[in-house]
């Protein structure tokens, strides 16, 4: 079934988040070359009909009398740049959910899939310093990270079952760069301090972790981070 997308972004004058997240990135990071900042809202829907998915365009993704709706991504000018956000597999994201359920409802049928992700474009002179220190600063990488922009060919994920653990080996040996790399690499929400201490555990263990031991360890220091 194919996947259905569409993009909403607020009025001029009810872009109050948009706003706030310019006076951020002008106070928290003292960036000051950001002239513009613009917040697309992008909703991806799968198992629903065309007909269906236009009728929640205006009565549940949008508010026609604030929102502005776009079939496709807007071109961006000379000097632009932009990058999406969305919630970590596993991660509840309350949007999508909320969408799901309301199209549910109005169509009377079968809950659809729907995922979700916010859109960021900066206007102004950024410099790649730049543009990474506020994206650094804008994705909690808790719970969410860094997406494409590319349309979907389904929503539905597929995982491999692999038919052994895979142990790391060399885990015991990295530097704090390796580290780092290691966390970046597997997009695990730890920070430095604490994949320094898995390592010393494992160390003490004399033994290195397979990425199921760190994928669950890393599973439950999220949980540990969000509910704290």
């Amino acid at each position: 079934m194919a996947v259905y997308r569409i993009y909403v972004e607020k009025k001029q004058d009810y872009k109050v988040e948009e706003k706030s997240v310019l006076e951020d990135i002008r106070t928290a990071l003292r960036i000051e070359s950001v002239e513009e900042v613009r917040i697309i809202n992008r909703y991806d829907a799968e198992e629903i009909s065309e007909d269906n998915f236009n009728r929640a365009v205006p009565t549940v993704f949008s508010e026609p009398p604030v929102d502005d709706i776009y079939g496709e991504l807007p071109e961006l000018s000379e000097g632009q740049r932009i990058f999406a956000v969305e919630f970590l597999p596993g991660q509840f994201d309350q949007r999508a959910d909320s969408a799901a359920q309301c199209i549910q409802m109005l169509c009377q049928g079968d809950r659809p899939v729907v995922k979700y992700a916010k859109l960021y474009i900066l206007s102004g002179k950024i410099t790649d310093e730049e543009f990474g220190k506020i994206k650094h600063y804008l994705i909690n990488a808790v719970e969410a990270r860094e997406c494409g922009l590319e349309k979907y060919d389904t929503l539905k994920i597929k995982y491999d079952i692999p038919t052994e653990v895979a142990t790391l080996d060399g885990f015991l040996e990295l530097d704090d760069k390796g580290l780092d790399d290691f966390v970046r690499n597997y997009g695990l929400a730890m920070d430095d301090d604490d994949i320094k201490f898995c390592q010393n555990y494992f160390k003490g263990e004399k033994r290195c972790p397979t990425i199921t031991e760190i994928r669950m360890i890393d599973t439950y220091w999220s949980d540990h981070c969000r509910h704290t």
